[in-house]
Formats: C-alpha cells, structure tokens, sequence
C-alpha cells in the first residue's frame, strides 16, 4: 500500500520503537531553555528531589526566616489563613439522636475552648491550633499533631522528623515506609536538640506508630503532598524564594536611595586657587561623620557620611553638578505589583487580598479575582477537615467513650452512627448581598439552575440546608401552637397560631395564596345578578298567570 511504511528486515518492533524521533520540545536541549538541576534522565520519585536533609531542613529555616523578616511574605499568609479559618469550624454531631447529638456537642464545646484540655501546654485553644496548624503546613511544609492518651493534642513542628545516619531502614526524613509506601513509624528528637548536632544515632530518636492495633491514627501529619510519591511536605515558599529574596533586595536599595537623594546638600564649586579651597576638614560638622575603611589591599580610603544640610565642597578648579533625581520612579510601581503578584499566586491570594487595596482594579476585576481565590479557600478548608479536624474528634469520641459511662451508653445503643458529624465551615458574605440574593432568586425562578447546585456554589451542603429549614420552620410552628393553646388557656380566648408567628419571606406567600376552606353545611348563595334574573323571571311568569285570569 503506497504511503505505509515497511519495517527493516532484522528489526525488531522495541528497536524501532527506540529509534523513533521525539516530537515533544520539552525533551530537547536549547540554549533559550534555562538548564534545570535535578532532572533524571530516568524518572524519580517525589522524595529524589529533597533526597538531602541538610538541603531540606536549610530550605525549611530559610522559609521560616523570610516569614519572620521579610515585609510582604508573613501578613499574606497570614491573610490565607484567616481566608480559610476565619471565626473557626463549628462541629455538628449527626447521631440521628438529639439527646446524644446535645451530650457530643457540649463535651467537644468544653475541650475545643478550655486550653488545659485541648493543648499539651496548656496555651492554644483548638480554634487557635486550627489556625496555627495550616499556617505551619504552608511554611514549613508539614507539620504534626499527636493525639495523646492523656487527652490533649501535642503539636510537633517539621524539624522534629529525623533519620539518624546509622539506620538502613526505608526511612525519608524521619518517616519510616513499607514497600507500599504507607507510613509506619514517625521518627521525632527530642524538642531541646542542637540544631546543629549530627543525629547519628537511631536511640536519639522516639518512634510513634503512625497507627494504633484497630487502624486508627496515632500520629496525625498534616502536609499538602503535589505527587502521590512524595513523603513530606515542602514549603508553599518554596518557587518564589528568589522573587521574594530580590523584591526584598530592591525595595531596602530603593528606600536607601530615597533616603539619600531627601539629604538637603549644596554644590559648592571653587575656583583653582582661591582662599578656603581644598577639601573639608575631619572635624567639619557640616560633612557627616567619617572614618577610615581598610581596602582589600592594605590601603586605606576616608568615608564621609551624609546628612541633610551638609555642606559639599569640591577641589579647586573642580565642577560638581547637583542632581535631583525621581526617587523612586515610575517603572519602579509596575515592577512591584508584578513581583507581589507572583509571591500571591503561589499562596492562593491575588494582588487585590495581598495589598487589601481593590484600586489597582475596578469592581469586575476585584470580584473576579475573589471569587477565583475562595475556590482555593474551599478546597484548603476540606483538605483541612480531612488532615485534622476530623480524626482529632473521632479520636477525642473513643477517649469519651472508654471513659465516659453517658457517651459509652450511647455508643452501645446507636453503633457505628455515634460518630457521624460535620464540620460546619465558614462562608463568605456576598460581595453586593443585593445584587447577589437577587441573582441566585432569579436564577432557581427562571429554572436556569437547581437549589442543590446554587447551594454548592455558596459552600453550603443542600441536604443538610433543606433538613435545617424544615427542622427550623416546624420547630417555630410547635412553638406557636404552643404559645396559642397557652394563652387560650389562661384567657379563655381563642387564637389563632399564626398570629404568634410572623411568617416572613416564602412560608408567608404559601399562607396568603392558601385557598380558604368552605363550610360545607351552608350553602353558597347565588351571585347578585343571577338573583335579579331569577326575580325578573317570577316577575313575568305572575305576569302571564293574571293575562291567563283575565280572559277566562
């Protein structure tokens, strides 16, 4: 067949295969390509790219010290954080029994709020652990949280994990791994450790089973992983350590500029040979202080400082020129928004939430730019829930239950359902509450969209929304019945339930379009026409009956 081509006698289908061009750019060389380290030639796992803990814990320190010092990086996440935490996740036991649901909730309420609980050091409160935890993550990395026999959360930072270098165990920087790569040993120092001592023996460490004998977690380990391969957490910092480190470079070199050019100085220019020229005096006030600076070469150099109102005198038959420069310039801003930019987009914010300021744009673009992040929000609050909250209940529930007798009780008569829950997570207000109610209305009005898919754009479960409202409604409309039997009874005066209730919204439209009941004893009297029609009829009809008289 013309076209089709024919394989080469002796070759095989593999030694073809291997010859074949590679059409894909990515896997060539090119001089307008930055060379990349690290890349193996053969594929690696996740954990080849931190295979040095030296290298790994370096990046976690310079991490945290740029969270410490740097002016832009610690108040964006800590703006992420407040994004997604907010007030806090509120637990809502979903027994099916409200007794047990009411005796869950004030048990979790008395541990989550009271520190001597809730922390191994008696400092954090959950909400504040729930805060301090993802913050960590983003970081650090990972970070741990150790549920204890003793009934409070231990917190351990990322440094803590560590693999001595006498062991020949499957252990990737302090986490110990079958072949299959579950997690079965959390190697942690002790918290007073040297930084920077060696850990070379496998006795220095503590082991944690990752898991207790019934499959439960023992060790919780909180890290966003970006490969199923990958065994710890890296820092959310980590592609814009150089961005951040040069932004940081430029804006003090800009600050220092300015600070120089506002110095008030006057150029002075003397002519060759006159009286009082020559250059200023050590002691002359008017120069800033000075001092000798030793050169690399032995010489030595005289630095005069600056400051404002100094006086500038130059050598004789010497012009100096005075400058007033734009400090900083106009470039200067644009190129600021595009580094603060890059550094928000690795953290989930963009540059309206990293300034919290929305006049570099109008309010499409403010409103787009929010609702693009909070899909971001609502995804780290899930991943949260999953990663900590909820084992720390399942985990506190088990603790109530060997040790409480009312929630033991409870756990032999409902099962397995004892520990159903939710977590109810924070929303965001609207941005126009207006506009936007009005939208969502028109648009489950005009059927453009269903209650359960305009629930899940708002963050809000429908099932559980439709079970609150009708709970909510008939709980208002006992109360009512109630209060209207209460007062009947008291007064001896009938009232009518619904005037102990003040229906609003929807529930008061259903009530004023409600047919009204018939009695069905009394009957309907005809309309006023019909009754003059019938009346006209009699009228005519005594009307024929006297003609008829008549001519008899």
């Amino acid at each position: 067949m013309r076209g089709r081509r024919v394989r080469e006698p002796g070759l095989s289908l593999a030694d073809e295969f291997q010859g074949l061009r590679n059409d894909y750019d990515a896997a060539k060389s090119s001089r307008y390509r930055r060379l990349r380290t690290g890349v193996s030639s053969s594929g690696s796992g996740a954990d080849y790219h931190y295979r040095s803990e030296s290298d790994y814990l370096r990046m976690l320190e310079q991490a945290r010290d740029m969270d410490r010092n740097d002016v832009v990086i610690g108040q964006t996440i800590d703006r992420a954080i407040m994004n997604v935490v907010q007030d806090g996740f509120t637990l809502d036991p979903q027994t099916g029994n409200a007794n047990a649901d009411n005796v869950l909730w004030k048990l979790w309420d008395e541990f989550a709020t009271d520190p001597e609980q809730c922390d191994v050091a008696g400092e954090l409160t959950f909400n504040e652990m729930e805060m301090l935890i993802p913050r960590q993550a983003m970081v650090d990395g990972d970070c741990l949280a150790l549920p204890l026999r003793e009934g409070p959360i231990e917190i351990v930072e990322a440094h803590r994990l560590r693999t001595p270098s006498n062991t020949k165990q499957n252990v990737v920087h302090g986490i110990l791994l079958d072949a299959q790569r579950r997690r079965l040993q959390y190697w942690l120092t002790k918290d007073d450790i040297d930084p920077s001592r060696a850990l070379t023996k496998v006795g220095d460490i503590k082991p944690y089973d990752a898991r207790d004998k019934d499959g439960n977690r023992n060790v919780l380990h909180i890290y966003n992983p970006k490969r199923v391969s990958q065994t710890r957490g890296v820092s959310a910092l980590a592609p814009v350590f150089n961005p951040a480190g040069m932004f940081e470079d430029i804006n003090f070199a800009k600050m220092v500029q300015q600070q120089t050019v506002s110095c008030f100085a006057i150029f002075r220019e003397m002519a060759a040979g006159r009286p009082g020229g020559g250059l200023p005096s050590v002691d002359d006030p008017a120069t800033g202080a000075s001092y000798d600076e030793t050169q690399s070469d032995g010489t030595t150099r005289r630095i005069t400082g600056i400051a404002p109102g100094m006086d500038i005198r130059g050598r004789p038959g010497e012009k100096l020129t005075g400058f007033s420069p734009n400090v900083p310039n106009a470039e200067f801003f644009d190129h600021v928004r595009l580094m603060l930019t890059l550094i928000g987009i690795n953290l989930g914010m963009p540059l309206v939430l990293v300034l919290m300021d929305a006049k570099e744009t109008n309010f499409s673009g403010y409103r787009g730019a929010l609702d693009e992040a909070r899909r971001g929000f609502r995804r780290n609050q899930k991943w949260l829930m999953r990663r900590f909250h909820g084992p720390i209940y399942r985990w506190k529930l088990r603790q109530w239950i060997a040790t409480n007798p009312e929630v033991r009780a409870l756990a032999e008569k409902l099962g397995p359902m004892v520990f159903a829950h939710r977590w109810n997570v924070p929303a965001w207000p609207y941005i126009e509450p207006n506009k936007d109610a009005q939208g969502d209305a028109l648009q489950l009005e005009k059927l453009l969209n269903s209650p359960r898919r305009k629930a899940a754009e708002r963050g809000f479960d429908f099932q559980t929304m439709t079970t609150e409202q009708v709970e909510d409604n008939g709980y208002r409309i006992r109360a009512a019945i109630k209060e209207a039997q209460a007062i009947e009874v008291e007064f001896g005066v009938a009232v009518d339930w619904h005037e102990c209730l003040a229906l609003t919204g929807a529930a008061a439209k259903l009530e004023k379009s409600a047919p009204k009941p018939t009695e069905p004893d009394k009957q309907e009297e005809p309309p006023a026409d019909e009754q003059t029609e019938e009346s006209e009829q009699d009228g005519n009809e005594d009307d024929d009956t006297e003609d008829e008289d008549a001519d008899e």
